[in-house]
């Protein structure tokens, strides 16, 4: 199907989204769905060529209110341009998932195997000695890492938020990790203020990472209470899901929700997991379309609202 420019100014009858990180995997799918709800997508990437690849596929399926626009969320001025671009385009915005994310660590490919079992990563501490020999994790990986899975999902959300409360129907949808439940972390402080969300805020946000950061430059994660495997992923998703419930309660005309997609067949996992890429879309997507008397400042784990903090 011949899919011609899409670039015009939505009027209210129209719902803009943009999804980070979508030239691929779960973003890619979550693009699609949404525009097979008749939703105008603004799919993202950092790379062009691939992003622009990207929309040509969902183009070809016949869905052609799909644009690409680059963006890096490490990058404030990458961030800027994406704001200016919505802004000039169609005046609002309807919906944000959050979807870019890196694991922080480098992994040897031939010995990945060995921690594999049941199809699925075993990346847990109690596995710690087996995960070393195949996982690498440096301080400056796991700098990288909350810079993208936290920080670039914060800016990019705080930047597009002025579009978003123009929406009579605003979401933001986080996509986060079970790995950032509390369960997995044994520092009895951390998880009493990360869990007290009545005092907790995005500035004790950014003291924790930092308190992290300094115990992992100092090798003390162990000695702390800090998680030992896939260290920064799990403190990077933990503060997502924080920094959500802030969220939701101080901008109570937008429902702001995290969602954990499910165990995908992606880049992240090494095509590990039992549900394909179009699974994994299934949450984000449905979170990003809850009616608007839908919760706000919650987690879901997979289609279902969670206390599991």
């Amino acid at each position: 199907m011949l899919c011609v420019s899409n670039m015009f100014v939505c009027t209210a009858i129209f719902r803009v989204a943009v999804v980070t990180g979508a030239n691929k995997g779960i973003g890619f799918e979550t693009c699609r769905k949404l525009a097979s709800n008749k939703i105008t997508v603004i799919l993202t990437a950092r790379n062009e060529k691939n992003g622009t690849a990207a929309v040509k596929k969902l183009q070809a399926l016949g869905l052609c209110d799909v644009v690409f626009h680059p963006l890096d969320v490490k990058d404030p001025a990458s961030i800027a341009s994406l704001a200016k671009f919505v802004e000039f385009n169609y005046k609002k915005l309807d919906i944000l998932i959050n979807n870019a994310g890196e694991n922080g660590n480098a992994v040897n490919l031939e010995a990945l195997p060995s921690i594999i079992d049941g199809g699925m990563l075993q990346v847990f501490d109690e596995n710690v000695d087996n995960v070393k020999e195949v996982s690498s994790e440096t301080y400056e990986m796991a700098v990288e890492c909350l810079k993208t899975n936290y920080y670039g999902t914060k800016r990019v959300t705080e930047a597009l938020l002025p579009l978003l409360q123009l929406s009579k129907s605003g979401r933001v949808v986080n996509v986060t990790s079970f790995f950032g439940q509390l369960q997995f972390f044994y520092n009895e402080k951390f998880k009493a203020e990360m869990s007290d969300i009545e005092n907790l805020s995005v500035e004790k946000i950014d003291e924790i990472l930092q308190w992290f950061l300094k115990d992992f430059e100092d090798d003390k994660l162990k000695a702390n209470g800090w998680p030992l495997t896939v260290a920064a992923y799990k403190v990077s998703k933990a503060a997502v899901i924080a920094y959500t419930r802030i969220m939701g309660k101080k901008y109570p005309n937008i429902l702001i929700n995290c969602v954990h997609p499910g165990y995908v067949q992606t880049d992240m996992s090494y095509k590990t997991g039992p549900m394909t890429p179009e699974e994994g879309a299934r949450a984000p997507v449905m979170v990003a379309m809850l009616p608007d008397d839908g919760p706000s400042g919650r987690y879901f784990y997979e289609m279902q609202e969670s206390t599991a903090y």
